[in-house]
């Protein structure tokens, strides 16, 4: 494990940061202090690594979290209740946080409203949507059937992942479609497609057993991990990521653990979590659902470069 793990441990409704050895360096809310999270599902840096962002799903709200205050920014949403008018979401997923040149800018994946949101962060106003609204059908880039994912992209684009489709579709800036990925038929479910260090496709499957693939853009099969049954058995993985030195890093969600696999040899080789244990104390989580990578030498919340990420690619704003 080359760095810390920001984990977000949505049944217990907080935020973890997690070293290689396993240790909790920080956490959202401090022990003992309520959380105003539910069902944070994903995690992520934002461009400066001095705050987080979270979608909470089941709550149908974005927040931003200062991480050296952890105190929440900013929100989008209102809790508890799906919509599709201004102001409303349902069933957000994968929400990121953007610099522009217009200021700074959310993205996220509305699942049932059928669409890609671009949310400018000083007004909370609506500046762009990718598919149409309340619309579930695989035509992109009118239409999308339940996107679960919105990756950045090397293009300065977008990687959109569609539940529907069994599909990962790339999109310039302009939204509009480079190509198309279909799964293997074999699996369904995808979740979270996003792009590996080299440029391939990787994404989980949100199964019992789950599966893994890694892809290349023009479709072959370049990596697989499917486990039927064992200790390596995966249950609903939600995402993941390809580190820099080749492992694969994954939340494995109802199995209440994240991992890092060897692809070399298909081997857990880091497990944070006791698996299908669900807990509280340390080197316990509960339906982790989402993760992001700290680089070494990297401090949240302290002057940073606006690099580093598992997805700063020029001109998309990480």
């Amino acid at each position: 494990m080359p760095g810390d793990v920001l984990i977000a441990d949505s049944h217990n409704n907080r935020i973890l940061l997690v070293n290689p050895q396993k240790q909790i360096v920080w956490q959202y809310p401090k022990p003992g202090q309520p959380s105003v999270l539910h069902d944070d599902d994903d995690v992520f840096f934002g461009p400066h690594w001095d705050e987080i962002i979270t979608n909470q799903e089941g709550y149908n709200v974005v927040s931003v979290l200062n991480f050296a205050t952890g105190k929440v920014v900013w929100n989008y949403g209102h809790p508890g209740l799906p919509g599709d008018l201004p102001g409303y979401l349902n069933t957000p997923d994968d929400a990121f946080l953007f610099d522009t040149p217009k200021g700074q800018q959310i993205t996220v994946a509305d699942i049932k409203n059928q669409r890609i949101l671009f949310i400018n962060r000083s007004t909370s106003a609506i500046t762009k949507q990718y598919g149409e609204t309340g619309v579930m059908a695989v035509n992109p880039p009118v239409s999308y059937a339940a996107p679960n994912g919105d990756f950045p992209a090397p293009n300065g684009g977008m990687l959109v992942t569609q539940i529907g489709g069994n599909d990962a579709i790339l999109l310039n800036k302009q939204g509009q479609v480079q190509w198309t990925v279909h799964f293997p038929g074999q699996f369904y479910y995808p979740s979270d497609a996003n792009f590996t260090p080299h440029g391939n496709i990787i994404v989980a499957f949100y199964t019992d057993p789950g599966a893994v693939v890694e892809m290349s853009p023009t479709g072959k099969l370049v990596w697989e991990y499917s486990v039927a049954q064992g200790p390596g058995m995966l249950n609903h993985p939600s995402l993941a990521v390809k580190l820099k030195n080749g492992n694969v890093m994954l939340n494995d969600d109802y199995n209440d653990r994240v991992i890092v696999i060897n692809p070399k040899t298909n081997q857990i080789v880091w497990q944070y979590g006791h698996t299908g244990v669900p807990g509280t104390a340390p080197g316990y989580l509960d339906i982790p659902d989402g993760m992001d990578f700290l680089p070494p030498g990297i401090v949240p919340g302290g002057k940073n470069p606006t690099t580093g990420h598992l997805w700063s690619y020029p001109g998309n704003g990480l």
